[in-house]
């Protein structure tokens, strides 16, 4: 019995050693299979983790990184009001950082009173855009006129003027003519006089044009006119604005043949 029990403790004790010193080992981060693969594992996820990010980062200094000369400026903010204008057709964009013309390109020195007295109480005004905005409403009001359509042009001239067109357009078709005209070129505009009266602002602008000017009959017969030999033409239209209005659209109210 003595023997049994002692052979017992020995083993006993022999058992809690090894297991106190496997304690230890892993304690101690002795080698253990699954500890080593996990190790692996973490080392292995570590370096594909900087490599992906070292080459996303090389990608987007590639792309974001380099101007081209094709980057755009930024626009104005959507909030702020839109400068007084006409109707125009689709253009390239404006250059945010474009100066205006000289002195005298865009107006008559006699304007000059009448232009800072417009611009003082409207800040938004700038006489080259509004040059620009007439042009291209001379082109499109013309154009209707010429075709004996005027709806499209309507919100943008007087009730004077449009009745005024509208007169033509039937005396026309009751003579049976036809207007095949085209407005070859603008060869120069000019703001020829500029006033602000009781808050209306008024602006005329003189236009030497070249325009192709052609008369037909109902069955299309040339009668009058030439689409090779362009004329000179020189008229002065004066355009309206009330700038404590919300529109911000110039109305022709006045055409009439320049000097």
């Amino acid at each position: 019995m003595l023997r049994r029990v002692a052979g017992a403790e020995t083993k006993g004790n022999a058992t809690d050693f090894a297991t106190t010193r496997r304690k230890l080992y892993l304690k101690a981060g002795a080698w253990h299979p699954m500890l080593w693969v996990r190790k692996v594992f973490a080392v292995v996820e570590t370096i594909l983790f900087a490599m992906i990010a070292a080459f996303l980062g090389l990608r987007l200094f590639a792309i974001l990184g380099k101007r081209t000369g094709h980057e755009q400026t930024l626009g104005k903010p959507a909030e702020e009001p839109a400068s007084p204008s006409f109707p125009a057709p689709a253009a390239e964009p404006r250059d945010a950082t474009r100066t205006a013309p000289p002195m005298g390109e865009s107006f008559d020195m006699s304007a000059t009173s009448g232009l800072r007295a417009i611009s003082s109480a409207d800040p938004r005004f700038h006489p080259a855009e509004f040059l620009e905005g007439a042009k291209a409403a001379y082109g499109m009001i013309l154009d209707g006129f010429w075709k004996g359509d005027m709806s499209a042009v309507a919100p943008y001239v007087s009730g004077e003027v449009h009745d005024s067109f509208a007169e033509a357009i039937k005396a026309r078709a009751e003579a049976g003519e036809v207007l095949d005209n085209r407005l070859v070129r603008i060869d120069r505009a000019i703001i020829s006089a500029a006033s602000l009266t009781d808050r209306v602002a008024q602006i005329t602008v003189r236009f030497d044009a070249d325009i192709a000017a052609v008369t037909r009959d109902t069955e299309g017969t040339v009668i009058a006119g030439s689409l090779t030999d362009a004329i000179e033409t020189h008229d002065e239209w004066t355009f309206e604005r009330d700038i404590r209005a919300g529109d911000p659209n110039w109305i022709l109210v006045d055409t009439d043949e320049a000097a």
